[in-house]
């Protein structure tokens, strides 16, 4: 009985916690920030294949997974950085490169309760609001609009958007007729997971 209740405890903790990539801590000085190890000759093919995403670039699988309409977590290790998504199989991961001048920003919009995320999570992220229509502003600092338009979040409760990279600007979403606005960045030291945009 014990035992169970424990089990129960540490499940509980993993639903509330929602991202297993929480941010990073700053490098010392003279320390460089870590990084995915390189992969092996060959491994980077056994990854994806082991995992069913051989053949993908690195934004076809932050797509295809962020998307994915099936429960979290999902069976694999996904997180989306900078300028690559680290995937794992379990026992090895490797890094995919996103190729060209396009960050993914992972926007989870929520009325009551979040929770902390850095990189985003594609496999096991979970937001308040899955599958809710929202509408999506997202202006840079110059005022220009990169993103006016109706959405509906994915089944992890997150919405996703390619943007230029580096640059500074604001994310607003409407949702039930309640809005909310957040800064965001686009830089190599910023979160490519937004989780604190509440709709009061």
């Amino acid at each position: 009985m014990k035992k169970s209740l424990v089990s129960l405890s540490l499940a509980a903790l993993v639903a509330l916690a929602g991202c297993s990539t929480p941010a990073p801590t700053a490098p010392a000085a003279n320390q460089a920030k870590p990084a995915a190890s390189a992969p092996a000759a060959g491994q980077s093919g056994d990854v994806l294949a082991a995992v069913g995403l051989a053949g993908l670039s690195g934004k076809q699988i932050v797509d295809k997974l962020d998307q994915d309409p099936t429960a979290r977590p999902l069976p694999l290790k996904a997180s989306v950085r900078f300028d690559h998504v680290v995937v794992g199989n379990g026992t090895s991961e490797i890094k995919v490169p996103i190729e060209g001048d396009e960050f993914y920003l992972s926007i989870a919009p929520y009325a009551k309760q979040t929770h902390e995320c850095f990189y985003h999570s594609l496999a096991t992220c979970n937001g308040e609001m899955k599958a809710a229509p929202v509408h999506v502003k997202i202006v840079d600092e110059a005022g220009k609009v990169l993103v006016d338009e109706d959405a509906t979040t994915y089944k992890n409760g997150f919405v996703g958007f390619w943007l230029p990279k580096n640059i500074k600007g604001q994310v607003t979403v409407t949702a039930d007729g309640k809005t909310g606005t957040v800064p965001f960045g686009t830089g190599p030291e910023d979160a490519t997971c937004l989780t604190t945009l509440q709709v009061a």
